[in-house]
């Protein structure tokens, strides 16, 4: 969990840092159109496994007591 956490805030990072970057400098139509189809879902997906990698108190201790033994 911790290396999913360490990837996806990074993935985070770099695709913000590409969402701003057109808004800043002045650049081509093709290229703020190749930015949002590739960076925003990029940014939507990194920030759904960072709410997904941090899990609740309760559920940890959980996890802990019973290990998972399928369905």
């Amino acid at each position: 969990m911790e290396k999913l956490k360490v990837i996806s805030g990074f993935m985070f990072i770099i695709s913000m840092a590409f969402i701003i970057y057109p808004m800043i400098f002045n650049t081509a139509d093709w290229i703020v159109y190749a930015i949002c189809i590739v960076f925003i879902p990029i940014a939507i997906l990194s920030f759904g496994f960072l709410s997904m990698a941090k899990g609740k108190k309760e559920e940890e201790e959980d996890k802990r007591k019973e290990p998972f033994i399928g369905y």
